[in-house]
């Protein structure tokens, strides 16, 4: 066999060779254009990820503070904390006010153990909770029969309730940041006022260390921001705060947020 034969054969088989695949190739495209649901779509994975939890869920536990009693504007230091967090962070902020004016903390360990109550906590990005002014105060009795036995026996039974709120928080919510708002000593100008103040400032000591012992509990102290000028931030029932007295209150908090 001459070798221009051989060389006319080689490239008609190239020819049809690369026409072979050139039809495969078409074949294969529209089959798969015929099916999209067969090839993997990057924009679906990518929407997967760009996917974000919407807004921040707080939840607000406590007394007559977390229902913003004395606030003329009604919005208590919860409101006014969404109102930062909402124009800091630029989400959507959703709030559950659990609070109960007069409430105890024997009272709210009752009310952590609904199930509805626990099942809000579970959904809680920040759990926020005032408690202690009316087991130490009593409505101002506490003044009226004041007594060092009785004020460490009331405290006592303060913290083992805290104590056991605290550990059904964590039971339920193992990671949302809970903010524990100490007490303030609206009582400070009074007759007993100084004596008041050194039970309020060990109150707080001993909430502030409760709270340490729990991972992400932080202990929110208000008693210095009433201190000085403690009429100028009280309501005219001189126990609860006034506008003033909550914002406060609310720009403490907010001052241990990160954004």
């Amino acid at each position: 066999m001459n070798k221009k034969l051989i060389r006319s054969i080689t490239i008609i088989s190239v020819f049809f060779c690369l026409l072979w695949l050139v039809g495969l190739g078409w074949a294969v495209g529209e089959y798969y254009a015929g099916k999209p649901d067969n090839i993997p779509k990057k924009t679906t994975l990518e929407k997967k990820e760009e996917t974000k939890k919407e807004g921040l869920h707080i939840v607000a536990l406590g007394d007559s503070l977390t229902r913003g009693t004395g606030d003329e504007t009604g919005k208590g230091y919860v409101g006014v904390l969404m109102d930062e967090i909402k124009e800091k962070s630029k989400q959507d902020v959703r709030l559950t006010n659990l609070g109960i004016t007069g409430q105890r903390s024997d009272q709210l360990k009752e009310q952590i153990q609904q199930a509805e109550v626990q099942r809000q906590i579970k959904a809680a990005d920040m759990i926020l909770v005032t408690m202690g002014g009316n087991d130490l105060f009593r409505g101002g009795q506490g003044l009226i029969e004041f007594d060092t036995e009785d004020i460490t026996d009331i405290e006592g039974k303060f913290l083992e309730n805290m104590n056991f709120i605290f550990q059904q928080i964590r039971a339920s919510n193992p990671d949302s940041n809970v903010f524990f708002i100490g007490l303030y000593n609206p009582f400070i100008d009074l007759e007993q006022g100084k004596e008041m103040s050194a039970v309020v400032r060990h109150w707080n000591y001993q909430s502030a260390e409760l709270s340490a012992s729990f991972p992400n509990i932080v202990f929110v102290p208000t008693f210095d921001l009433f201190e000085l000028k403690v009429n100028d931030y009280l309501y005219t029932d001189k126990f609860h705060p006034n506008t003033k007295g909550y914002r406060l209150i609310a720009e403490r908090v907010a001052s241990l947020l990160t954004w």
